[in-house]
């Protein structure tokens, strides 16, 4: 097969053996892979999940382009059967893409092919559910772009779940980790009153980000906020908000909303952010609503982390999207 799948990915850079004869499978042993020497049928996929291996483009120096491979190794310590929720995600078909293709030195070309493999994804198979392992926040803009360059009409909102607006001005800082809804809004991709972030807190966003998004309309609700009022309501009001707005939720999670004892391994996660029952809680109604279209999870370097706490936490954060998912399907 020519230009796997197509053009800008390259293969998962390793692959787990699978055992047909296995009837209750690890993770590793149920996400499927692509043979290169055929086509894919593309119709008996569920859900593609894409690695974007990009971390030169973070403020602070990280190894978040070590991600997706961190994942996939610990797709060995998950069972597919979610017992609190009484849920087997075997039934999905679920098939790794690889990752983006990236440029060694040239961050631009990146956030091109990042963008392009979105546009790819969806002239090939649009009733696929993507799911990005990054990577740093900068691929989120090139991602909602690319889902916009195939879908022009459509009104597109973002839910992140993060410890910072990343409304940081692109004059000084650039296409960065820092910059992606700021980048979406003043190219206007999105606007700002659909965009809502939860899991603000602390020291850690000066207030001309504040002035920002109050003057552009972002709706915002700080982690205390949000505990005040219990994460399952201000989750399921953002979602209903939005959803009586637009026609595609984009949903982002930067990992860095977990409070840092949670979080070790995402390099910019502080005191007195989410705890990992709640982000977990909260990624599982984003799977449920129906206007949720993509969704990605950045800012986690496994070479920070501590015995995988970080990396385990990131794939159950899929693993509960995706159940929130296989319900809606059933619903």
């Amino acid at each position: 097969m020519k230009n796997y799948p197509y053009p800008m990915l390259n293969p998962p850079s390793f692959r787990w053996r699978s055992n047909e004869a296995i009837t209750e499978p690890k993770v590793h042993e149920w996400i499927q892979t692509i043979n290169e020497e055929e086509t894919p049928d593309w119709g008996r996929y569920d859900v593609g999940i894409l690695g974007v291996p990009l971390s030169r483009s973070s403020i602070s120096a990280s190894y978040a382009s070590e991600n997706p491979d961190a994942f996939r190794r610990e797709w060995k310590s998950f069972t597919t059967y979610n017992l609190d929720e009484d849920e087997d995600l075997s039934e999905l078909n679920v098939v790794d893409l690889g990752d983006v293709r990236q440029h060694v030195t040239d961050i631009s070309i990146c956030h091109r092919n990042i963008r392009e493999a979105m546009i790819a994804m969806q002239k090939n198979h649009p009733e696929l559910l993507p799911v990005m392992v990054g990577g740093d926040h900068s691929i989120t803009a090139m991602l909602v772009k690319g889902y916009k360059d195939v879908h022009p009409h459509e009104r597109v909102g973002i839910l992140q779940l993060d410890t910072h607006f990343d409304l940081r001005d692109l004059t000084d800082n650039g296409p960065s980790n820092g910059t992606p809804i700021r980048n979406l809004i003043e190219s206007q991709v999105i606007k700002g009153e659909d965009v809502y972030n939860i899991g603000l807190h602390g020291f850690y966003n000066v207030y001309s980000l504040k002035k920002y998004a109050d003057e552009t309309g972002v709706n915002y609700v700080t982690m205390k906020q949000a505990r005040k009022k219990g994460i399952e309501n201000v989750i399921n009001e953002a979602l209903s908000d939005l959803s009586n707005k637009v026609d595609t939720i984009y949903f982002t999670v930067d990992m860095d909303v977990l409070d840092i004892s949670f979080g070790p391994g995402a390099p910019a996660s502080t005191p007195g952010g989410m705890y990992t029952e709640e982000l977990f809680e909260a990624v599982y109604l984003a799977g449920k609503c129906k206007k949720v279209k993509a969704m990605d999870i950045v800012c986690l370097d496994p070479q920070k982390d501590m015995a995988n706490a970080t990396v385990k936490a990131g794939v159950h954060v899929m693993l509960s999207f995706l159940t929130g998912y296989k319900k809606r399907r059933k619903e």
